[in-house]
C-alpha cells in the first residue's frame, strides 16, 4: 500500500469517535465468520499506537506476513467506511436516500419490478422534500429504465410524465451548476490574489463575473439557484471591495435559510457560510450592533443542531465562531482580551483537530498576529508573523502574505531594531514588487521606515504626523485603501502621536462611532 494510502489510514482511525470504534469492532465480529480477523488486530494496533511501524506490527502480531500488510490495510480501509457508512446514515438523509436506490437495485437484479418501483417512488418523494436534485434525476433515469421493461396499465401516461420530469430536473440541476461554478471560480481567484489590487484587476474580475453570469432571474431559480446567485454575487463585491453589496447578497443567502427553516438542519455547512459571509459583510461596513446580533446567532447554533455529531459541522462552527469573535475584538479595539482566545485556538491548530486547509491556517496566524501587535506584544506578534513568512512559495493569499511582511517591519520598529528594519525593508520592498503590490501606501511606509536610522528622537513625533497626513490622503481611495483592510495604520501612527497604545486609540474610535449612532 502506498505511503499515502498508508497515512491516509492513519489519519482515519485517528478521526474515530469511541463510539465508531466500539461500532467497528461489533459490526466485524458480526460480519466475519473466522475468530482470528487480521484486519481487526491490525485496527487495534494502530488505534493503540496512533502511528504505522511496520517493524513492531510485524514483531506484535505474528500472524500478519510482511506479503499480506498492503492488501490488509487496504481491506481495513474499506471496511472502516463500510462501517462508518452504517453509523452516519441516520444523520444523513442523502446517505439514506442512495441505500433505498440500491435497495431498488438490488430487487430489479432479482425481476421484482413493481417491488424495485414502489421503493424508487418513495425515494423520489424524499429526494424532492429535500432538494437531492442530483439524486431525484437518479432515480427518475432508473424508473424510466425498469418501465422500458415492466409494461405497466398506463404506461403511455407515465412515459410523457417521466420524460417531462427528467427535463425539468436537469433544467433546474443546470442552473443551479452555473451559478455554484460562478461562485467557486470567483472563490479561487479571491484565494489567489485577495482583493481587487488595481483598476486592471478589477476590469479583469469584472469581465469575468459579466462574461459568465447567467442571464436568468432570481424569481425563477429554485432554493440553490438562489443561494449560490446569491453566493456569485456576494465574491464578485467583495473582492471588488464593494462592502454595501456584499451585505445585501449575505443578508439575501440566510433569509432563505429563515424562510426555510428545516433546511438550516439539513444543510448546516451551506447555512453557517451564509452567516460567516454576513458577519464579514458587517464587520466591513462597521455596523457593530449588527454584527454583535449576527454572532449570538451563530453562538446559538449548537442548540439548533447537535454538532457533535458531524466532525465537518463542529469545525465550520469553530472556525466561524473563532474567526468573529477575534473580529469583534478588533472592532472594540480590545485586543488584550481577545489573547485569552489564543490558547484554545492554537491547540485546535497545532492538533489539527478539525483538518482546517493551510489557507484558514495562515489567515489565522495573521489574525492572531494582529491580536498581539494590538495588545502591545510585538515579539508575540512576529512569532506568528514568521510561520507566515517562513512558509515557502505558497501559491494562496498573496495579499496575507504581503502584509504579514509589513507588519513585520512595524514590530521591529515598535521593539527598537532599528538596524534590521534597515536591512529586512529592503528585501521586503523587493517581494513586494515582485508580487506586484507595492501601491502609493506601502510606497510612503516604505519611505518612513527607510529614514528610521537617521531620524532623530525628537523629530519623530513630526514624521508620525507628515505620514499619518499622506496616508489619509489615500483612505478613500478604492484601490490604494486595500491595506487599512489588512491592517489599522492610521490608528497606530495615531497611537505614536498621541503616546498612547494603539488598542486605546482603536477604542476611542469605536465608543465615537457607538455614540454617534445613539438616537439624540
Amino acid at each position: 500500500m502506498p505511503k499515502q494510502k498508508t497515512d491516509d489510514l492513519i489519519q482515519l482511525v485517528s478521526s474515530l469517535t469511541r463510539a465508531e470504534k466500539r461500532h467497528f469492532r461489533l459490526f466485524v465480529r458480526r460480519n466475519q465468520a473466522s475468530d482470528d480477523i487480521l484486519f481487526l488486530k491490525l485496527f487495534d494496533f494502530l488505534d493503540k499506537h496512533q502511528e504505522y511501524d511496520e517493524a513492531l506490527i510485524l514483531k506484535k502480531l505474528p500472524g500478519i506476513k510482511k506479503r499480506q500488510l498492503s492488501n490488509l490495510k487496504a481491506h481495513l480501509y474499506k471496511q472502516l467506511l463500510v462501517s462508518l457508512r452504517l453509523v452516519n446514515a441516520s444523520h444523513n438523509e442523502d446517505i439514506q436516500l442512495r441505500e433505498m436506490i440500491d435497495y431498488a437495485r438490488v430487487l430489479y437484479n432479482k425481476g421484482l419490478y413493481r417491488q424495485s418501483l414502489d421503493i424508487l417512488d418513495k425515494a423520489k418523494a424524499k429526494a424532492y422534500e429535500g432538494l437531492f436534485y442530483a439524486l431525484a434525476l437518479e432515480i427518475v433515469e432508473f424508473e424510466k429504465h425498469i418501465e422500458g421493461q415492466y409494461i405497466t396499465r398506463s404506461i403511455e401516461g407515465r412515459a410523457d410524465e417521466l420524460a417531462a420530469e427528467a427535463l425539468h430536473l436537469h433544467e433546474v440541476i443546470d442552473n443551479i451548476n452555473l451559478f455554484s461554478n460562478l461562485a467557486l471560480q470567483l472563490y479561487g481567484l479571491y484565494l489567489k490574489m485577495g482583493y481587487a489590487r488595481n483598476q486592471n484587476d478589477h476590469e479583469l474580475v469584472r469581465d469575468f463575473f459579466q462574461s459568465n453570469l447567467p442571464d436568468i432571474d432570481f424569481q425563477q431559480l429554485d432554493f440553490f439557484g438562489k443561494v449560490y446567485y446569491c453566493q456569485a454575487h456576494l465574491w464578485y463585491y467583495f473582492i471588488t471591495q464593494e462592502f454595501r453589496m456584499c451585505y445585501r447578497y449575505a443578508q439575501k443567502w440566510v433569509e432563505l435559510f429563515r424562510e426555510t427553516p428545516e433546511f438550516i438542519k439539513l444543510y448546516a455547512p451551506l447555512y453557517l457560510k451564509g452567516i460567516h459571509n454576513l458577519l464579514n459583510a458587517l464587520f466591513n461596513t462597521l455596523q457593530y450592533q449588527k454584527f454583535i446580533d449576527i454572532l449570538e446567532e451563530l453562538e446559538r447554533f449548537p442548540e439548533q443542531y447537535d454538532i457533535s455529531q458531524v466532525k465537518n459541522i463542529e469545525g465550520l462552527f469553530y472556525l466561524f465562531k473563532y474567526i468573529h469573535t477575534i473580529k469583534k475584538h478588533f472592532m472594540e479595539g480590545t485586543f488584550t482580551e481577545g489573547l485569552k482566545l489564543i490558547p484554545g485556538l492554537a491547540k485546535i491548530i497545532e492538533e489539527d483537530t478539525y483538518n482546517w486547509d493551510d489557507h484558514r491556517i495562515l489567515v489565522f496566524y495573521y489574525r492572531i498576529a494582529c491580536l498581539y501587535f494590538g495588545s502591545g506584544d510585538n515579539e508575540s506578534a512576529i512569532d506568528y508573523l514568521n510561520l507566515i513568512i517562513n512558509q515557502k512559495n505558497p501559491d494562496y493569499r498573496e495579499d496575507i502574505q504581503c502584509f504579514a511582511r509589513i507588519l513585520n517591519l512595524i514590530a521591529h520598529f515598535e521593539l527598537g531594531n532599528a538596524q534590521l528594519v534597515e536591512y529586512q525593508v529592503k528585501s521586503v520592498y523587493r517581494f513586494l514588487a515582485k508580487m506586484e503590490d507595492l501601491h502609493a501606501v506601502q510606497q510612503e511606509i516604505f519611505r518612513f521606515l527607510r529614514r528610521i536610522p537617521r531620524i532623530q528622537e525628537e523629530g519623530l513625533k513630526q514624521e508620525f504626523i507628515n505620514l499619518k497626513n499622506k496616508l489619509v490622503e489615500h483612505e478613500d481611495d478604492p484601490f490604494e485603501r486595500r491595506p487599512f483592510l489588512y491592517l489599522d495604520i492610521i490608528s497606530w501612527l495615531e497611537a505614536k502621536i498621541q503616546d498612547k497604545p494603539v488598542q486605546e486609540i482603536i477604542r476611542q474610535k469605536f465608543e465615537m462611532r457607538q455614540m454617534r449612532k445613539k438616537p439624540q
